[in-house]
């Protein structure tokens, strides 16, 4: 009997070993997508009064939570079932990576119209306030929610091969790791230049150290934003070369020559670009109709 304990416990270690060391896998594949995930709900989590940006990015969190419970038993399943819908989830979803790493080229490098927004100079009820507020937080659930769907899938794309209870630990841990591991880095981002602030106010003296940091924390934050969507268009034109490159046998063997990397930047570029165009071709038929 203490020996059927005791190979439990072997088995259970054994399965706990491979769960720690697939994830850390599967965390590295889903790093890309994780690295624009960041970069949008750091943008989306800005812009609020002080005193409400934790609360705001605590809503985003359990939004984010919530989502990732709908998302993973559905994942699960199919994988149990149809384990050939998460390959084709895959591909669909590196084509719309891919379409809005090289969407956000397109609009940073071609001129386009922009709206511009009028903004009222009488004060804005509590009431308003309050309804812009939850506006913009269900905006950000809403791109969690795609942006869950992919992490989700990729992850599961590494270990489909593995027995369903370790796709599932393994799924579920970069799951968590996912939305506490971004929205904590997102609370600290948010509140730099608050923390800056307080450094400033610390003394009079313009020549000290707490002004200095403070002043640059504050004047950082923009930077470290717009660096945070650089890297994350990186990252998604990156992330789907690399889905259709393990995915699709042609292009699997296409430009083997070459550095990994580069290779999956050219074939996420062209795939964006192809699905730019198609984009861009159907919304001009649809307009003149």
């Amino acid at each position: 009997m203490a020996s059927g304990f005791f190979a439990l416990f072997d088995d259970i270690a054994v399965l706990m070993d491979d769960v720690v060391v697939l994830s850390k896998i599967s965390t590295k594949k889903t790093a890309g997508i994780l690295g624009d995930d960041l970069a949008v709900n750091a943008e989306k989590a800005t812009g609020f009064v002080a005193s409400r940006e934790i609360p705001v990015l605590w809503a985003i969190t359990k939004g984010s939570a919530k989502n990732k419970l709908i998302i993973l038993p559905i994942a699960f399943l199919l994988s149990a079932f149809a384990p050939w819908a998460i390959t084709l989830a895959l591909i669909l979803g590196g084509i719309y990576l891919a379409f809005e790493g090289v969407e956000k080229i397109y609009e940073y490098v071609v001129p386009h119209h922009h709206e511009v927004e009028h903004l009222s100079t009488e004060p804005i009820s509590k009431e308003k306030v309050l309804s812009l507020e939850k506006k913009k937080i269900k905006s950000a659930i809403f791109t969690d929610f795609i942006l869950s769907v992919e992490i989700v899938i990729i992850a599961l794309g590494t270990v489909l091969d593995q027995p369903i209870l370790t796709q599932i630990l393994v799924v579920t841990v970069v799951s968590i790791i996912a939305t506490i591991g971004v929205y904590g880095i997102v609370a600290l981002i948010v509140r730099m230049d608050d923390l800056g602030y307080r450094l400033v106010q610390l003394n009079d003296k313009e020549r000290s150290v707490s002004n200095a940091i403070g002043n640059f924390l504050v004047n950082a934050l923009p930077w470290v934003i717009r660096s945070l969507s650089v890297i994350g268009t990186i990252a998604l034109i990156l992330v789907a070369g690399g889905i259709f490159s393990h995915n699709i046998e042609f292009l699997h063997h296409f430009l083997e020559g070459i550095p990994s990397f580069l290779k999956d930047a050219i074939i996420g570029l062209a795939v964006g670009f192809a699905a730019l165009l198609l984009v861009k071709l159907f919304k001009s038929i649809f307009s003149k109709k």
